[in-house]
């Protein structure tokens, strides 16, 4: 089974949470919550120390602490769903603030969400506030969800992967012809809580922010070097050429600024150095953005 670093770097690099709300997996919480005849019903992912939900139905709550959510003990054992038929009568969870206070859980039952690693990063789960259990049917109904929300994930990563080669790798082989094969860099920049930032700031009002971040984004990089943003995202991935980044680092963090002040907003950065001109733009991506993960697990620490 895979370590809590490596189930947390595929969560990572699924870009799911805090992204915005999508129909399909709204549709998908839907149908789990018909089918299981439940009032509540949640595509979560567990996060660091939280839950985070990418669909819900019948709760307000975008996320809730770790340390309170089902999901959490759901995804421990991988490979079934979890059933919790009365939250009271259960030691794990009977004084759990989720079932005595307002929430008032009482049944739960959640198929974890595995990757082809193996690693567990959420469930689709169903929430009732009385005391009951699933049939046959309607555990395999949740089962074929939970495989249903890994295909999209799946599909999302896949995607993720296509744009990167299609941004990147033409550069850096424009770059090996024109500028005698000089070493490369990469950054990402991610707007921290992105869904939360539209939500509170209205799409359009953020978009906007983002398209003038990207235009003095563009200003300050030296010939050859690019930065692009990832559709529908508050992420940017910046190409830089020459042995020292840092200074074409400071810069493009200088411009996050105005947008961390304008938004209220958090933009954390990761940044890899090319092992030679000729290593692949996606395994320097990849080394990035673990170090973008290292200033995630920081920033909740602090």
């Amino acid at each position: 089974m895979p370590t809590e670093a490596e189930r947390q770097r595929e969560v990572d690099l699924y870009r799911i949470v805090d992204s915005l709300p999508e129909a399909a997996y709204d549709d998908i919480a839907r149908l789990a919550s018909m089918l299981c005849d439940a009032p509540t019903a949640l595509v979560s992912l567990i996060d660091r120390e939280r839950q985070w939900f990418k669909a819900r139905v019948g709760l307000e709550a975008t996320e809730t602490l770790r340390e309170d959510a089902f999901c959490d003990h759901a995804i421990r054992t991988p490979d079934r769903i979890m059933e919790v038929p009365d939250a009271m009568q259960d030691p794990r969870f009977r004084d759990n603030p989720l079932v005595t206070g307002d929430v008032g859980i009482r049944f739960y039952a959640g198929m974890p969400l595995v990757t082809p690693g193996g690693a567990a990063i959420g469930t689709v789960c169903v929430i009732d506030d009385q005391p009951r259990t699933l049939d046959d049917r309607q555990r395999a109904a949740l089962e074929s969800l939970a495989r249903l929300t890994m295909n999209l994930m799946e599909g999302r990563r896949r995607e993720l992967e296509l744009q990167r080669a299609a941004q990147l790798e033409p550069k850096i082989a424009t770059s090996a012809d024109t500028l005698n094969a000089q070493p490369y860099a990469i950054a990402i920049f991610e707007v921290q809580a992105f869904a939360d930032l539209v939500a509170q700031h209205g799409g359009r009002t953020v978009e906007r922010t983002l398209q003038e971040v990207d235009r003095l984004l563009e200003s300050v990089l030296s010939r050859g070097d690019s930065v692009n943003r990832v559709t529908g995202s508050g992420e940017f991935i910046a190409l830089l050429h020459g042995d020292a980044p840092e200074a074409a680092l400071a810069a493009l963090r200088g411009r996050f600024a105005g947008l961390e002040r304008e938004l209220g907003a958090r933009v954390l950065h990761g940044l890899a150095v090319a092992a030679s001109p000729t290593e692949s733009p996606e395994s320097v991506y990849l080394r990035a953005d673990a170090q973008l993960g290292i200033a995630k697990n920081a920033q909740r620490r602090g």
